[in-house]
């Protein structure tokens, strides 16, 4: 069984979809101490999107290929996260924007036990971001309302790049309602809610200008996904009584291994001022 799933979502991505698998498997396989897996979780495409994923599966063996019959990419995650026995899941945007040298360090704190979830932050004091000033903007917006109306402390909810580990996925998914962008900012928050440990990771990252991610559109849903959640306290009472049962992963690297160099908090810890960032 692979210790590491990493979960790629796709959508209508021919053009994309091979040379960036291939790059994560090539970089799990250099950097991962343990046995991993890369997950194409195929959203209902209608190119050839999934001919491609079929024809990497059989090829690469640590390669599994996930059709879905919908689209959303919290769908796609929560599919494939549910049907992973793997004791570390990982999500990962196909463009790759978030250089893959920061994939040790995410999963590190979760193979230990150290954290429930971790996140690449492009706001964390040495992060180093390339994008337009319209992206870095509306980003820099929406973090900024999410500490103010839900009193966040993490710094970036739409890094594509998170991990959790499969036990703290199996009691927080079915609360967890957003099928499509919101669904790991909603995931976030709710961890924090309940007390849960998320460990942040500066990410180098580098804006896909061939991305076909509409940034208005999807700030607007995200807008609504926080208006539906901001006083939203279903279920948090239950999940509080079962984070103490949460199972801790039975693997690890190798006795001595250090953790990456990250950042840490638990819940509503201080937060960093608004604007902290390379």
């Amino acid at each position: 069984m692979p210790v590491v799933d990493i979960v790629i979502p796709v959508y209508n991505e021919e053009a994309a979809l091979e040379s960036s698998v291939r790059r994560v498997c090539a970089c799990a396989e250099e950097v991962l101490p343990v046995g991993w897996r890369v997950t194409i979780a195929d959203n209902a495409s209608t190119d050839s999107t999934q001919s491609i994923g079929e024809h990497l599966a059989s090829e690469i063996e640590p390669v599994r290929y996930l059709r879905l019959d919908q689209k959303g990419r919290g769908r796609a995650l929560r599919t494939a996260w549910l049907s992973s026995e793997s004791l570390v899941l990982v999500y990962m945007d196909v463009d790759l924007s978030t250089d893959l040298r920061a994939l040790l360090p995410l999963v590190a704190p979760l193979l230990t036990g150290h954290s429930a979830i971790a996140v690449g932050s492009r706001l964390r004091r040495g992060a180093r971001v390339v994008r337009g000033p319209k992206r870095e903007y509306i980003s820099r917006i929406y973090n900024r309302l999410l500490r103010v109306s839900l009193r966040v402390g993490f710094s970036d909810a739409q890094c594509g790049f998170k991990a959790i580990r499969r036990d703290v996925a199996r009691q927080m998914l079915p609360s967890v309602a957003d099928q499509g962008w919101f669904f790991d900012t909603e995931l976030l928050v709710l961890a924090e809610r309940l007390g849960l440990r998320i460990y942040e990771v500066p990410v180098d990252w580098t804006d896909d200008p061939d991305s076909r991610v509409h940034v208005v559109d999807t700030a607007m849903k995200d807008l609504q996904g926080m208006w539906r959640i901001r006083n939203r306290r279903t279920q948090v009472d239950y999940f509080r009584r079962s984070v103490a049962e949460m199972e801790e992963p039975a693997s690890a690297p190798p006795a001595g291994d250090a953790i990456p160099a990250g950042r840490d908090h638990r819940g509503s810890a201080a937060l960093d001022t608004f604007g902290e960032a390379a």
